[in-house]
């Protein structure tokens, strides 16, 4: 440490190179990263795209079917004041009950198979992604 009695660096000497070689640092591929996140980004993009369109088309497609109601109820209003007695008054009742929960029932199932179909389409293009991307890596690992 002290040379002559002068302090001396322990460390002027030392050539930090040969221990840096001794060390395997993996090398990053810049470009394949930023691929990758391209293929990625270009992925999510499509699927809120796809999000928003198909929210679009339920919306139209609930919109059409409270026009649809609102438009049976009106005719069934009228229906109903111009029959001439309360038993056929009451027997349209019925009938415009049956036919408004029958077309209930098959608005909420053309409606879940709407979510549905939604849903599926974004777990298909997401699996689709991550198995390109797992395929990816693995292309990259083998590279090494």
């Amino acid at each position: 440490m002290y040379a002559n009695g002068a302090f001396q660096n322990p460390f002027a000497n030392f050539d930090f190179s040969k221990i840096a070689g001794e060390f395997k640092f993996p090398m990053i591929n810049v470009e394949s990263m930023v691929e990758t996140n391209r293929k990625n980004f270009a992925a999510m993009t499509t699927l809120g795209t796809s999000a928003v369109e198909s929210m679009k088309a339920i919306a139209t497609r609930q919109g059409d079917m409270i026009r649809s109601a609102m438009e049976d109820m009106s005719k069934h209003g009228s229906d109903v004041l111009s029959a001439a007695t309360v038993e056929e008054k009451a027997a349209k009742q019925i009938d415009y009950v049956k036919k408004s929960y029958d077309v209930a029932l098959a608005n909420a199932k053309e409606l879940g198979e709407l979510y549905s179909k939604s849903q599926s389409d974004a777990i298909t293009a997401i699996s689709e992604r991550i198995a390109e991307l797992t395929d990816e890596v693995k292309a990259a690992i083998a590279k090494k």
